[in-house]
């Protein structure tokens, strides 16, 4: 309707023109993915990756059509036939658009709360996602995939079955996981040499002090900078690393072993494992990533002692 009022959660903003809305939507995106652009060259990232999500940005803020429309009558394929926009930032300015929030971003600030990211999901409210973070230890969309995947989300107070089919579909869609399950297609990952050997060059270089640290919200009272961040790159794949801060690592006095790294390439969504250093059976000792241990031991078949 001509003069109704418009709003979108990218901006949390309300305007009489709807035109005017979209554009300041578009450039509320076009910011959060500047702003990541600087945080990743202030850490040191690969100056391809940085001028990738400038180009962006540049495309996005000068787009004539809002986001969301192109959003709603072409999905994320209509943000993908723009110029400069690969599947995994199509991905983020999807985000943006629906829920005004985008992890990696957050992440890189050091600001990332499970409970508000769970908050934009349907069906989840606050009672339901201080569950996920405080009592199931949730804190990310993928573990909140596996606990709606595995049954467990299931057995937890407030979940019955229709809310964790709807959360199940949400986290897919949120993670690019549907179209390539639609398909029949593993949802791709690199193999765990690469992951390892990310893992490696974390763990040296931030042993040594030569990385960035940021300042983690979640469990640091004292807003004190010391989680080490990396940015590495390995063949198509980008990689991003860091200590684990959740609950669980800080209970078992494993934030300085537990490593958890994020990885997406421009064609495929971003994805996330924790490698750690195994402490039974015939990989104890070595760094392993968790979920993936026979391929791991294949690995250190390969590789010898």
């Amino acid at each position: 309707m001509s003069g109704a009022a418009s709003s979108n959660p990218a901006t949390g903003a309300i305007a009489s023109n709807p035109g005017a809305a979209g554009v300041a939507v578009n450039r509320a995106i076009a910011a959060k993915l500047h702003e990541y652009a600087s945080l990743l060259e202030q850490q040191e990232a690969n100056p391809f990756r940085v001028r990738a999500y400038l180009r962006a940005a540049e495309v996005i803020a000068g787009l004539d059509r809002p986001v969301h429309e192109i959003l709603a009558a072409e999905g994320q394929e209509g943000l993908t036939a723009l110029p400069s926009i690969g599947t995994g930032i199509a991905g983020a300015v999807a985000q943006l658009a629906q829920t005004g929030r985008w992890p990696q971003l957050e992440r890189l600030r050091g600001t990332l709360e499970p409970e508000a990211l769970f908050r934009t999901l349907p069906g989840v409210g606050p009672r339901l996602a201080h569950g996920l973070a405080e009592d199931m230890r949730l804190d990310s969309l993928e573990a909140l995939e596996s606990a709606a995947s595995d049954g467990s989300l299931d057995q937890a107070k407030g979940w019955g079955r229709k809310r964790v089919a709807m959360v199940r579909a949400a986290t897919a869609e949120r993670l690019g996981r549907a179209r390539a399950r639609a398909r029949g297609e593993p949802s791709p990952r690199p193999g765990v040499d690469l992951i390892l050997d990310v893992d490696r060059e974390y763990r040296r270089k931030a042993a040594a002090g030569e990385l960035r640290r940021i300042a983690p919200k979640r469990f640091n009272p004292t807003h004190e900078a010391w989680l080490p961040i990396l940015h590495a790159e390995r063949g198509p794949w980008s990689f991003t690393a860091l200590f684990s801060n959740t609950a669980q690592a800080h209970d078992l006095g494993r934030t300085g072993d537990w490593v958890v790294i994020y990885h997406h390439t421009d064609d495929a969504p971003e994805g996330q494992c924790t490698v750690v250093t195994e402490t039974h059976g015939p990989l104890a000792g070595r760094r392993v990533v968790r979920g993936r241990e026979g391929e791991c031991l294949g690995l250190a078949a390969e590789l010898g002692p």
